[in-house]
């Protein structure tokens, strides 16, 4: 399906990363279209929302036709990122500027084949120097989550990077350097997820979540732990992902060597979780507390691990 494009006009501004054009809430990225102000013509990606598509069915600034063209190249960046598409654009990576560490040296990696598990592993890490890994499977842009923003504001998460074709204000050309990076900079601790949001077509192999598998399976190459996050739900009206997820069954299927997952859920993760964005297929901590249990044992897990 060709793109569908739309002329409109900025009609508010609410903040670098979202807008209104013509009344209707979009999302803007300034790094790639530059930045918007009320009365910006704009090009906008209407399809995700016409096509009504839940949690990313937003519509998305493609160009700023009266500020945004012939935006400045960022200084010695020759990697392209979104490339071959309309959208690519050059953006420096940290391989260029950074020291990579040869090995893990058994820094526990969690990995997580939701966006939503996020916060409460990363709850279940506190005190610890926490660095979150973005990779394919869901949303490409690190900057939309609103999860990771708030992590970093409780001090959570302290590195972020964007990995493989994932694109973020820290970048890194695919989960392999973007772990040892992390291992470089002094993380005690990796957590490993797709963005928000995540690609699903009903199949046991057709998923985002087999990300997941990709991060265990890089993670244990170089030397480091990996501990899996199950998908646990007591509230998901599917069968298949009642229980025990066929997600969570497929990754462990797919991992070249077999992660740490724990054995039972977490019956202290509310208190630690209090005030972080909290939400899976809209419910809520009341609405499927198994899920965010089971997430918090992940990290309470890997904590476990750290030397």
């Amino acid at each position: 399906m060709p793109l569908s494009l739309r002329r409109g006009a900025v009609t508010r501004v609410v903040d670098d990363l979202h807008c209104e054009v013509d009344g209707v809430a979009t999302v803007v990225y300034p790094r790639v279209t530059g930045a918007v102000e009320v009365g910006d013509e704009v090009v906008v990606n209407v399809q995700a929302r016409e096509l009504g598509l839940g949690s990313g069915g937003f519509d998305v600034v493609y160009a700023n036709l009266t500020r945004g063209l012939g935006l400045e190249v960022e200084e010695h960046a020759h990697v392209m990122v979104l490339p071959y598409t309309p959208l690519q654009h050059a953006v420096r990576h940290v391989e260029e500027d950074d020291p990579l560490a040869e090995s893990l040296d058994g820094m526990p990696v969690v990995c997580c084949s939701l966006h939503s598990q996020v916060a409460p592993v990363c709850a279940a890490l506190a005190g610890l120097r926490v660095a979150y890994v973005q990779v394919a499977g869901g949303a490409l842009p690190l900057e939309l989550s609103d999860t990771v923003r708030a992590l970093r504001e409780r001090g959570l998460v302290e590195l972020a990077v964007a990995a493989g074709p994932c694109v973020g204000a820290v970048q890194a050309v695919n989960v392999y350097s973007a772990l040892a990076w992390c291992k470089a900079r002094g993380a005690d601790v990796a957590v490993c997820a797709l963005g928000p949001g995540i690609v699903g077509t009903g199949t046991s192999l057709g998923h985002g979540g087999v990300s997941a598998a990709q991060a265990v399976n890089a993670a244990a190459a170089l030397g480091g732990r990996p501990v899996l996050a199950p998908r646990v739900s007591g509230g998901d009206a599917r069968a298949r992902h009642r229980g025990l997820s066929h997600h969570t069954e497929t990754v462990l299927q797919l991992c070249l060597e077999e992660p740490l997952v724990p054995e039972r859920a977490a019956d202290n993760w509310r208190a630690a979780c209090d005030g972080l964005p909290l939400a899976h297929m809209e419910r809520g901590p009341d609405d499927d507390p198994e899920f965010f249990a089971w997430a918090f044992a992940a990290g309470a897990l890997a904590r476990d691990l750290v030397a």
